[in-house]
Order: structure tokens, then C-alpha cells, then sequence
């Protein structure tokens, strides 16, 4: 329902000139010429998750969508080829997420700052709630499935163990966009490492990693794989998956100094393109 609805409404957009999808194998096509306007495609390319956490629908959790918006490549004339999606998050033109809890939220950037706005039921509308959202200087929580961590770099768990005797708080939801939120409010770190028999971690880059890296950036975080600024790493397959570690600068830096040191390094994934 949540992708059908979506794409539903972002067909009928004439800026969107192509649409791929968590839920979907391919590119999704969005040719204006038959609305009678003289148009061909949009010049926006959308990737969404349309519901992210949605293992926690049954159990009345929170859950979002995660979205990333970039310009396309090719012509306007000829329908969304995989180069207009596989950019690099440093040059997304927008990314945001919208998360479904107590309040529904959107949470957006278009490069210049983060802005959170809350919706009001009462007349259909979005309010700024939370301008200039940047994480709080003091680091308090720690998002991560520990259960899913037995098998990776050893730097992880020292990492964690620091995060514990730092007096850390554990906060994990099993939905990507609630943890990231929190982070951002409260100040902290969204851990999902690859392990030596997966380097590639779990997470979608273009659906998931890539949107809240930008996020992040604007909102003075960062946001790292295991090996390389996440912002300066181009997709080469449209659902390429990505370990990925999200949120406070300084548990960042910490993570990485880590990581470098580490006699144990998870290998780099296959396809791996690096541009910087």
C-alpha cells in the first residue's frame, strides 16, 4: 500500500522524470507527454523506501519513509536511465524522511540546514516545529542490533564497549528512521556493520544510507561505511547494499580511529566505487 500509494502520487508530479523503489526491481518511468502540455520526463530523481521498519507495523512501533532526490543526467527527452540514480549522495539536491510515531513528522534538507515539521491534523497541514536541527554536542545514545554483530570487526565491539563505560544509553527499534531521529534529538551514533562473511552489510545505499548521510552532513554529523566517507561513494547497482554507521561527530571519529587501528578489518565489498 505505502509503495503503490507513492508512486501514485509522485507520477502525478511533472517534476519527476523517474522513481526507483526499495519495493521494486527496476526504474520506475514517468513520461508527462500525454498530459497534453508538451512535456517529456521530470528532471528530479526519486529514491524512496516508502516503509521503512515494517516489521514493526504488527507490533504498533514506529515506522517512516526515507527519501533522497536527485538531478538527472540524461536528456529530458528520453525516459530515466541507472546513471540519472547511481550519483553519490554528496550530490543529492534533497533528501528527508517522514516518521510515523506519536506525531508524524517530516524532516527534510535541501542543502542548506535540516528542518523538522509536525503535522497537525486538525487542519490537514505541516508546521515548523523544529528548525536548524543539528546534533546536540553531548553523545547519549547508541543505536545497534547486537545481535547481528558476533561476526564482524573486532574495532565494533571495542567501540561499543567504549559507548558503555562512556554511560551511553542502548535505543534500538528495528526501524532505521526512528534510531536516526532519536540520534539526531537526543545525540548519537546508528550502527549496522557488514561482517566477514557479508561485508556488504544489510542496508540499501540509494533507499536508506544515502538520504540519511545527507541528512546527517547538513545536521553537523557524519556518516561513514567501514572503510570510506559514505558521501563520496557512487552506487553501481540500484538496490547495492551498504554497512553503515550514521550520526554524532564525535562518536564517528571514535568508531573510525578504531576501525583504522584495527588488526581485524571487515574486506571491502565487491563494486565498491569511490570517488574521493
Amino acid at each position: 500500500y505505502a509503495d503503490d500509494t507513492f508512486t501514485r502520487v509522485l507520477k502525478s508530479c511533472l517534476k519527476v522524470g523517474g522513481i526507483v523503489s526499495e519495493e521494486q526491481p527496476g526504474i520506475i518511468h514517468v513520461d508527462h507527454s500525454q498530459r497534453g502540455e508538451g512535456r517529456g520526463y521530470g528532471k528530479y530523481m526519486v529514491c524512496i523506501d516508502p516503509l521503512d521498519g515494517s516489521s514493526n507495523v504488527d507490533v504498533n512501533i514506529s515506522v517512516g519513509t526515507i527519501f533522497g532526490i536527485h538531478r538527472r543526467k540524461s536528456p529530458l527527452t528520453e525516459p530515466a536511465a541507472p546513471s540519472d540514480f547511481l550519483q553519490p549522495a554528496s550530490d543529492l539536491v534533497a533528501a528527508g524522511y517522514v516518521l510515523y510515531g506519536s506525531s508524524t513528522m517530516l524532516v527534510y534538507s535541501t542543502g542548506g540546514g535540516v528542518n523538522g515539521f509536525t503535522f497537525d491534523p486538525s487542519i490537514g497541514e505541516f508546521f515548523l516545529s523544529h528548525p536548524n536541527m543539528q546534533f546536540p554536542a553531548e553523545e547519549k545514545v547508541y543505536s545497534v542490533n547486537d545481535a547481528r554483530i558476533s561476526n564482524t570487526d573486532p574495532a565494533v565491539h571495542a567501540f561499543l564497549a567504549d559507548c558503555r563505560e562512556r554511560g551511553m544509553t542502548a535505543r534500538y527499534t528495528g526501524a532505521l528512521v526512528a534510531d536516526f531521529h532519536r540520534n539526531l534529538i537526543q545525540g548519537g551514533i546508528y550502527l549496522y556493520p557488514g561482517s566477514y562473511d557479508n561485508p556488504e552489510g544489510k542496508l540499501r545505499m540509494l533507499y536508506e544510507a544515502q538520504p540519511l548521510a545527507f541528512l546527517a552532513k547538513q545536521a553537523g554529523g557524519a556518516t561513514w561505511c567501514h572503510h570510506h566517507d559514505l558521501l563520496d561513494i557512487a552506487p553501481t547497482t540500484l538496490h547495492q547494499r551498504t554497512p553503515l554507521f550514521t550520526g554524532h561527530p564525535s562518536s564517528i571519529a571514535r568508531l573510525r580511529a578504531m576501525m583504522v587501528a584495527s588488526a581485524h578489518p571487515i574486506p571491502e565489498p565487491a563494486g565498491m566505487k569511490v570517488l574521493r
